[in-house]
C-alpha cells in the first residue's frame, strides 16, 4: 500500500511538471501578448518615399520613423507588407501593433482606430500623360481614372462620380481601383486609364520614375497623416505621439522623406 502511495506521490509531481511546461494559449492572437520585445507594423509597400521595396527589405520614410518609435520603446521593428485596404483589420484582429502607410486620419477610420498626432501634410495630384495633360476636375469628365483602393483619391473620385451633387455625376466618367497607385500609373502607360489620382510626393515620385507622365495638384483636399493603433491603446499612442513630436521637432521627417526621394 505504501509502495502504492509512493507511485501515485511520483505521478503528480510529474503530471504538474509537465502542466507547468505546456505552453499557454494567445488570448485573441494579440501580438502585443506573443512578442513582447518586438512591434509589428504593417504597411503597403507600394507608396514611395514613404514605403517601398528595397530587393527584399521594405524602406522608406514610414520605416524610418517607426525605427525610432520601436528604439524609443526598447523594441524590435517587424515591417509587413500587406493590401493598403487590409492595415486596419490587422491592427483591429491583433496582427500588427501599428500601421503606418502614409495613411490619411479621416472620421472613418477613426471610428476603427485611433490615430497619432498628424506628421505630413498633403494633398491630391493628377498623373496623366504628357500629350493629354488632364489637370482639373472638369477634364476627367467621361474618363477612365486609375486610383489605389481604399485611399483618399479613392474616396474622393468615387464621390464625385456617385453622389448626386459630385462633380462627374452622370458623365460617363469611370473609376477603376488598384492594389497600388504604381499599378495605375502603369495602366495609364497602358491607354488602359485616362489619368491616375493620388497622393503628391508619391504621384511626383512615380512621375520622375516616368518622363512620359506629368502631375499637378488635384483642388484642395488637404490631409494630414497618423499612425494607427487598436482603439483605447493609450499606451502606445502617447509614446508614437512622444517620438513624432521629438522627430518634427528635429526637423527628421522632412530628412527621411528627401533621403528616400529621387
Amino acid at each position: 500500500m505504501k509502495k502504492m502511495t509512493a507511485i501515485l506521490m511520483v505521478m503528480t509531481v510529474v503530471l504538474s511538471a509537465m502542466t507547468g511546461c505546456s505552453p499557454q494559449p494567445v488570448e485573441n492572437n494579440d501580438v502585443g501578448k506573443e512578442e513582447e520585445n518586438k512591434i509589428v507594423m504593417y504597411t503597403n509597400a507600394e507608396f514611395a518615399p514613404f514605403e517601398y521595396f528595397e530587393g527584399e527589405n521594405i524602406v522608406g520614410a514610414d520605416v524610418d520613423i517607426a525605427n525610432e518609435i520601436a528604439k524609443d520603446l526598447g523594441k524590435e521593428l517587424i515591417v509587413e507588407h500587406t493590401d493598403f485596404d487590409g492595415i486596419i483589420p490587422a491592427i483591429k484582429s491583433g496582427k500588427a501593433h501599428i500601421g503606418a502607410a502614409a495613411m490619411t486620419i479621416t472620421e472613418a477610420r477613426q471610428e476603427e482606430v485611433d490615430f497619432s498626432i498628424g506628421y505630413v501634410t498633403s494633398i491630391q495630384n493628377i498623373i496623366y500623360k504628357n500629350d493629354a495633360e488632364l489637370t482639373t476636375m472638369e477634364q476627367l469628365i467621361g474618363k477612365k481614372i486609375g486610383v489605389q483602393l481604399g485611399t483618399t483619391g479613392d474616396l474622393k473620385i468615387d464621390d464625385a462620380i456617385n453622389l448626386e451633387d459630385g462633380a462627374l455625376y452622370n458623365s460617363g466618367a469611370e473609376l477603376k481601383t488598384y492594389s497600388s497607385a504604381i499599378e495605375a500609373a502603369q495602366d495609364l502607360l497602358a491607354g488602359r486609364v485616362d489619368a491616375v489620382v493620388t497622393d503628391q510626393l508619391p504621384a511626383e515620385q512615380i512621375v520622375v520614375n516616368n518622363p512620359e507622365l506629368g502631375t499637378v495638384e488635384f483642388g484642395d483636399i488637404s490631409e494630414s497623416y497618423g499612425i494607427a493603433v487598436k482603439k483605447g491603446n493609450k499606451e502606445l499612442l502617447d509614446s508614437i505621439n512622444k517620438t513624432l513630436t521629438r522627430l518634427l521637432e528635429e526637423g527628421k521627417i522632412e530628412e527621411y522623406i528627401a533621403n528616400h526621394s529621387n
